[in-house]
């Protein structure tokens, strides 16, 4: 069982940081900490959460000060990303978890923070990918259902998500914990010390902006990997933005994973809204949930926390 950070309640700190990409506008930044406030939680951000270096929110080394900074405070209840983009991987490996493991905190993200995902998993701690603050603001909409949901799994609570069944799926009932994320980071860091253990799993992945040869090869990859041999089930989120090349791959995102896990008997349910969209639920990464995919209808219950 993996380690769970403290829950939050009404005071808990909050911090945002940046550890990736540069936000292009201060104001979703703003809007979730004035948001996040109204709830009723205090809300402080890194120094260099609106920075920009190129395309990232800081260079390496600003961008790791207040990283690690958050990781340390013993105050901090929760570290939310602001967004994803990339450069994580360029400063995972000068983490010091030492303080963190002294006062654990949850980590909040998805895309490219499914590298401090998969950090904290091999150390033994459990984290959330739910929503942070670059996706979430179109035409003044703020998404409500996804940080209501991201709150209840932060507050200790157990929600329940249902949608529509797919043609596509392979339809199942498994109880298990659940591991993932961004599946090309899954795949990027396949064979590293940040390599997560999918066996007996119920495995998440989403991406966006792949072309579809790209998303064959990471699949066929995994598979290659092991990482299908003693799945629990595997569950597909948003997979947006795809790209074809002028001679056409000829298949679709669905078929492409479901060719690339046709050897094996597992689940494999399609359309969980999770991802790179507006409607973005939360996750407990290492939480143990049941999964059902019957008839017309999917549900995915969180069981524990614990």
């Amino acid at each position: 069982m993996m380690q769970s950070p403290p829950f939050i309640r009404p005071g808990s700190l909050i911090r945002i940081v940046s550890p990736a990409g540069a936000i292009s506008s201060p104001g979703v930044l703003e809007s979730m900490v004035s948001r996040l406030r109204e709830e009723g939680y205090e809300v402080e951000t890194g120094s260099h959460s609106l920075g920009c270096h190129f395309q990232y929110s800081g260079t390496d080394e600003e961008r790791l000060v207040d990283l690690q900074e958050a990781l340390d405070d013993r105050k901090t209840a929760v570290i939310l990303s602001s967004r994803g983009g990339y450069g994580t991987i360029r400063i995972v490996e000068q983490l010091d978890l030492s303080s963190f493991r002294r006062y654990p905190k949850w980590v909040v993200g998805y895309s490219d923070i499914t590298v401090l995902h998969n950090l904290l998993q091999v150390t033994g701690y459990q984290s959330v990918h739910g929503m942070m603050c670059r996706i979430g603001f179109k035409e003044n909409v703020f998404p409500s259902e996804s940080l209501e949901s991201l709150l209840q799994v932060l507050r200790g609570e157990k929600p329940g998500y249902r949608w529509p069944s797919l043609p596509q799926n392979r339809a199942g009932n498994t109880a298990a914990p659940l591991t993932g994320g961004n599946l090309a980071i899954l795949y990027s860091l396949t064979g590293t010390p940040y390599d997560i253990d999918t066996r007996g799993k119920i495995l998440f992945i989403e991406d966006i902006g792949e072309y579809l040869y790209q998303l064959d090869r990471m699949m066929i990859s995994l598979r290659l990997a092991g990482k299908f041999d003693h799945l629990a089930a595997l569950l597909v989120g948003d997979f947006s933005q795809l790209k074809d090349n002028d001679n056409p791959f000829g298949k679709d995102y669905r078929e492409i994973i479901l060719d690339a896990v046709k050897g094996y008997n597992f689940p494999v349910v399609f359309g969980f809204p999770a991802g790179h969209e507006m409607r973005n639920l939360a996750l407990l990464l290492g939480g143990n949930y049941q999964l059902r995919a019957k008839g017309g209808e999917c549900s995915l219950k969180l069981l524990g926390n614990r």
